[in-house]
């Protein structure tokens, strides 16, 4: 049984998720989740035991100083409660941790199990993939889900992925199974840039993410930090101009195939986010919310949930279930193999750093779904070469 004493009743909670690896080109997703725990000041109230899901000479514990004293971080999943008020209040738990090494199953069993007994109406994971993208124009986010209701009420993209899968995926297709409402959103980063951090790719996650909760996330400085970033890429490719022409070569591509659809949609929603940010709602500013812990955060029974649940907040109405594959990358075929900026926000230490990105999947569960092409979302899944970069939906 999950014990949850400390943590008190949500209001039409949602669960957030991201993951470290396959599936977080540029630290996208992960950099979001860190963003809102950061500026909602959310706190740990509980921890997954690394033991059970992380192979440590893949994902290394670090130790580090602390008032003289070592102390060590190992690698694992931590979730937090926000507390978000404002004239539409809406709770977040947001789960932020690494691409497990094992037991996907009971891994995702146990964030369900967290899910049920607070009570959680919709699950919304992120993830970012790499794609045949430039970096001067918006990034495309695509949403999928496998519930052809929530597509339908929510303008989601249903999956029809057949494919390898990341934790992503995974989590995803368990939610449909347990019945629980969910949706993948995935950002495409530009290949030919793919290091992190890419506030760019965040902004536009986190941006996606508002408009399907209907809450003002605050955006601290990340918008400049987008601009810096963008501007720095700018001043790199100038300097190749092998780069500069594949660069032009993928605009041209770009604003061919969404020349048809520069409209109504796309223009009504970047209108409705405008008035939101300008009358202040919905939603609370950046000091809006505060999270709960309940004690040091890491202590709790793994057993399926089955004992005392939780009440759920009051209905907010919506389809009854979701979950699906994931989108899958469009492998990268220009030149260079990425660029660093330099620039973005750095990634909190909330759940410890993985061991890297990987540039294509290799032994472990990696995705190619339905996300993302360099022409914006598309839902044809993966290239016949496969990902260089995680993704799901």
């Amino acid at each position: 049984m999950i014990e949850l004493d400390g943590v008190p009743e949500l209001i039409d909670p949602v669960m957030v998720a991201a993951f470290e690896g396959w599936n977080d080109a540029g630290d996208a997703a992960s950099s979001a989740v860190a963003h809102l725990n950061r500026e909602w000041k959310g706190e740990v109230f509980a921890a997954l035991d690394a033991e059970d899901y992380y192979d440590f000479q893949v994902n290394r514990p670090t130790v580090f100083l602390e008032g003289g004293v070592r102390k060590i971080t190992w690698p694992t999943t931590r979730l937090s409660v926000v507390r978000v008020g404002g004239e539409t209040p809406r709770d977040l738990v947001l789960v932020r941790g690494i691409e497990p090494s094992m037991r996907w199953r009971s891994f995702c069993n146990e964030l369900l199990g967290f899910a049920h007994e607070l009570g959680v109406e919709m699950v919304v994971i992120l993830g970012a993939l790499l794609g045949d993208t430039p970096h001067t124009r918006p990034v495309p986010v695509s949403g999928v889900t496998s519930d052809t209701d929530l597509a339908r009420t929510m303008d989601l993209e249903e999956t029809r992925y057949e494919g390898p899968t990341g934790i992503v995926g995974i989590l995803q297709e368990a939610c449909t199974h347990a019945g629980v409402p969910a949706v993948s959103l995935w950002a495409a980063v530009p290949h030919y840039v793919s290091q992190p951090p890419n506030p760019k790719a965040t902004l536009a996650l986190l941006n996606r993410l508002e408009d399907l909760i209907g809450l003002r996330i605050p955006l601290g400085e990340l918008t400049e930090d987008a601009r810096a970033w963008q501007l720095g890429v700018d001043q790199l490719a100038a300097e190749d101009s092998e780069v500069a022409e594949y660069v032009q070569s993928l605009e041209e591509a770009r604003d061919t195939a969404e020349l048809p659809e520069a409209s109504g949609e796309a223009i009504a929603r970047e209108f409705e986010r405008y008035l939101r940010r300008r009358d202040g709602g919905p939603g609370p500013t950046a000091s809006g919310g505060h999270a709960t812990e309940t004690g040091d955060g890491t202590s709790f029974l793994r057993d399926a949930p089955g004992g005392r649940g939780r009440p759920r907040g009051p209905a907010r109405g919506g389809p009854d279930a979701a979950g699906g594959p994931e989108p899958g990358p469009a492998p990268g075929a220009g030149p260079g193999s990425g660029t660093d900026m330099g620039t973005g926000t750095g990634k909190d230490d909330g759940a410890g750093k993985g061991s890297g990105k990987e540039s294509g999947p290799d032994g472990a569960d990696g995705p190619s779904p339905d996300g993302p092409s360099p022409d914006g979302p598309s839902s044809d899944g993966p290239s016949p070469d496969g990902p260089s970069r995680p993704s799901e939906d």
